[in-house]
């Protein structure tokens, strides 16, 4: 008997369990779970030294929104992940932090990442903890006088440090530890996608359907890289977006000549909602800022390069195959990001 889609789409999504580490007893008040995870995701991991608890999440919440953080007081951390945009930077090819700065890539969108161990495109941070604080710091984002915001932090925030933390010891790495129990809560699993593969057989149109065995088929083999309940494998390929890069990727971190123009899966969580696609939003066929893009080149455009993933092949999809993709990656898309009042910015102290 033929496996029904139902069936297939639970075989094809690879669910890891990611045990959470013990919370620090130590720090007052004590963990809380603040909402429950959907019964099909798996429990969001926790640093055993940065418990979870709701008054850390709210403080999180508000240094996530309070571009008091950064040097000029023009950027914050939702200034590149935008709750209504999947909590990305759609719309900008290169993200721009302090003063108009650029970076050389765009952000990543932020949603589920939680369950990431890597970030950054290049994996330079090996948590959310390292990540904030490397945009925290950094001349093309945030640029933070550490001590004026420490100053704000003592004069504005004392008593939801307390709240936080049991004390008033004000450190960055508090406030680092704040945001990214913040961003731990930033789950999405509202889907079309996942009603149907939670009973709901009519979530999903036909053309979303033929999507979605295609995706996972080994013709096509995007969930080989966009896997699991995250839809990304948290790792490095190369895809033939160029037949030369001057963005070498992985390789920068590593300096491993395999790492060469290799850059980490993204989820394709609300990946509607989050273009311009691939590390700068482009590629030697143009600029990719729409899913019919990157499906094109996939399906014609992929270049050859010493590293590049030998899964990744030019697939000569049909129209119609074309189209099911596209319709299948919107099937992603979970409304609720944007409208969740726990996600939205709050009023600052």
């Amino acid at each position: 008997m033929k496996p029904s889609c139902l069936q297939l789409a639970w075989l094809c999504v690879v669910v890891v369990a990611l045990a959470s580490c013990s919370p620090d007893e130590s720090l007052t008040p004590p963990p809380l779970d603040i909402r429950p995870i959907p019964a099909h995701l798996p429990d969001v991991p926790v640093p055993a030294d940065n418990p979870i608890t709701k008054a850390k999440v709210e403080l999180g919440r508000m240094l996530f929104y309070d571009a008091r953080l950064s040097r000029d007081g023009s950027v914050a951390c939702a200034s590149c992940h935008r709750p209504d945009v999947g909590f990305s930077d759609a719309g900008r090819t290169v993200s721009a932090g302090v003063g108009g700065a650029l970076g050389s890539r765009n952000s990543p969108a932020i949603i589920n990442v939680a369950y990431q161990r890597h970030f950054f495109w290049d994996g330079r941070a090996a948590s959310l903890e390292d990540q904030a604080m490397a945009a925290f710091l950094s001349p093309a984002e945030m640029s933070a006088d550490t001590i004026a915001v420490a100053q704000l932090l003592r004069t504005i925030y004392p008593q939801y440090w307390r709240s936080a933390f049991g004390d008033t010891v004000v450190t960055m790495r508090r406030a680092m530890q704040a945001i990214a129990t913040f961003e731990r809560t930033l789950i999405s699993a509202k889907s079309p996608y996942d009603r149907f593969i939670t009973g709901d057989s009519t979530a999903l149109t036909t053309s979303q359907r033929r999507g979605m065995m295609l995706f996972f088929s080994d013709r096509a083999m995007c969930g080989h890289c966009h896997s699991g309940p995250n839809f990304t494998d948290d790792q490095f390929h190369n895809v033939g977006l160029f037949n030369h890069y001057l963005d070498r990727g992985r390789w920068m971190v590593t300096r491993n000549l395999r790492d060469e123009a290799k850059f980490k899966t993204p989820s394709l969580r609300n990946v509607e909602l989050t273009a311009p696609y691939m590390a700068t939003g482009d590629s030697d066929d143009g600029p990719m800022q729409t899913l019919e893009d990157v499906v094109e080149h996939y399906s014609e455009g992929v270049r050859p390069f010493p590293t590049k993933d030998p899964r990744v092949k030019r697939l000569r999809l049909t129209e119609q195959e074309k189209a099911d993709l596209v319709a299948f990656m919107k099937a992603l898309t979970d409304p609720t990001v944007a409208t969740n009042p726990a996600f939205q910015k709050p009023e600052l102290p």
